[in-house]
């Protein structure tokens, strides 16, 4: 095979790979499940880095960034640690709503109404969270 073609099929193939990973579902999987927010600039920009080298893989980007919402910067204020959230639980792992609406409260700054008697509760077994691969822990 000529140098020429090998040069040409290496710099095609670097920037097909790069455009691939341009995406922001790639870059930022934690930010997918966002409906609405501010517009990151960097993944707007490698998106339509993608759209000036070949236009369909960057629609296709900006296409899957928006639909799975990893186009949005992150909105902190409503987050939590998972750690943090053990403490709201009592010695036989119940979940004790006091303690759970003070950390809420604590590190959000939102009161949630957890006292209210229309508050549906989901109560989970063993078996859903091995079939998830998860081991249950108090």
């Amino acid at each position: 095979m000529p140098l020429h073609t090998r040069i040409v099929g290496g710099v095609l193939a670097v920037t097909l790979f790069t455009q691939l990973s341009a995406c922001g579902t790639l870059f930022f999987p934690d930010r997918r499940g966002q409906i609405e927010g501010r517009v990151d600039p960097v993944v707007v920009a490698l998106d339509a880095i993608g759209i000036l080298f070949y236009v369909i893989p960057g629609l296709i980007a900006f296409g899957i960034d928006f639909a799975t919402g990893a186009i949005y910067l992150p909105n902190g204020q409503y987050s939590m640690a998972p750690e943090t959230l053990k403490q709201a639980l009592d010695a036989e792992g119940r979940i004790d709503n006091a303690r759970l609406k003070a950390l809420i409260e604590q590190h959000t700054g939102h009161s949630l109404p957890l006292d209210d008697p229309r508050l549906i509760r989901h109560s989970g077994s063993v078996e859903q969270l091995a079939s998830y691969g998860l081991v249950p822990a108090v």
